[in-house]
């Protein structure tokens, strides 16, 4: 118990290199889902402009083929940064999801929304990402360096949900998805010229059933599958939703804004009980039980304007919570020489 209670007294805080390869890493990550989030609250709504927009099917399969290419090439770009080294691999995959943007930007009908997005889920460098902070950051601080970048991603999310009504409403949906590429590309530069160098990952021929029998990973791997169809559900309705309701997609925001910020400053004190309190299980059920109720309340009440930023509060307070802890569990549990896998 003394050890437990006094660990924040003696872990040393992060090192220069560590600081700056976290922070530089976290900017690429908040970078890459800032361009994917800004998608998401506005595309179901800019559809109906467009051929193939009035069709929900295909609506739904916009803004999900993203996930469904990501997640047959995350395992892979992860294998492949343990062999050849995650610079390359990271700045590789972030020009392919800004190809993928420029196609969706020069769009005009629905297919080749559809072509933009299934390249932009190309770029799936996440998993590599990851890897690279364990690979810069000693044991001792890769909680908290994880903690960064779940925070850049909560950060980003709020930022992109609010801020996409108003970028789309002065630059069209075209304009939206030209930006993503843009910031896809500053991304690069930063993994080229900022992120510190690390030596090449010693690639160690294991079974890859390690990584896959991993059962708590495996629970995660489902935690992060319902996490985001719940949210790609949410975002394909809410915004109708909302215009339906009376209130036109460029003043959105004024609903996404104080949700967002009230979830966020409520989600830091969860998160700190969760790292430093050692109260990680009962914060991911409670978030998970607080998604759950958003959910449920959607389906059965009246959609009012007021009723559903009620709802969207409670549903983004659970989803904050996990998208933040999701990384740095993630870490703790992936063996330590397949972390790239």
């Amino acid at each position: 118990m003394q050890t437990s209670s006094s660990s924040s007294a003696v872990t040393p805080g992060l090192t220069a290199s560590e600081r700056r390869a976290t922070m530089s890493l976290a900017a690429i990550f908040a970078l890459r889902m800032l361009g994917l989030f800004m998608i998401m609250p506005v595309f179901s709504v800019y559809a109906k402009t467009i051929p193939g927009g009035d069709n929900l099917l295909l609506v739904g399969i916009a803004l999900g083929a993203y996930g469904v290419t990501q997640s047959l090439l995350y395992i892979f770009y992860g294998w492949i940064s343990d062999r050849i080294g995650r610079k390359p691999v990271i700045a590789a995959g972030l020009v392919i999801f800004a190809i993928g943007s420029f196609v969706a930007a020069g769009a005009h009908d629905m297919t080749w929304i559809i072509v933009g997005r299934v390249i932009q889920g190309m770029g799936a460098v996440s998993s590599a990402v990851l890897a690279f902070i364990a690979d810069l950051t000693s044991e001792q601080n890769r909680t908290k360096a994880m903690a960064m970048v779940g925070g850049s991603i909560g950060i980003s999310f709020a930022v992109a949900i609010v801020g996409a009504p108003i970028v789309v409403h002065w630059l069209g949906m075209s304009g939206l998805f030209t930006l993503v590429g843009v910031f896809s590309i500053i991304a690069v530069g930063v993994v080229l010229w900022i992120v510190p160098d690390a030596p090449k990952p010693v690639h160690v021929r294991a079974p890859f059933s390690e990584v896959l029998h991993n059962v708590e990973l495996l629970r995660l791997n489902f935690g992060v599958l319902v996490l985001h169809a719940t949210q790609t559900a949410l975002f394909l309705v809410v915004p109708r939703l909302l215009v339906d309701a009376g209130l036109p997609v460029a003043s959105h925001w004024m609903i996404y804004l104080p949700v967002m910020g009230l979830s966020f400053v409520l989600m830091v004190p969860a998160i700190i009980a969760a790292e430093k309190k050692g109260k990680m299980k009962a914060v991911v059920v409670s978030a998970i039980g607080l998604i759950l109720i958003g959910q449920l309340l959607l389906g059965s009440l009246a959609h009012t304007i007021a009723i559903v930023a009620a709802v969207l509060f409670v549903y983004f307070l659970g989803f904050n919570i996990l998208e933040a802890s999701q990384p740095s569990l993630v870490s703790k549990l992936a063996p330590g020489n397949r972390k790239g896998a």
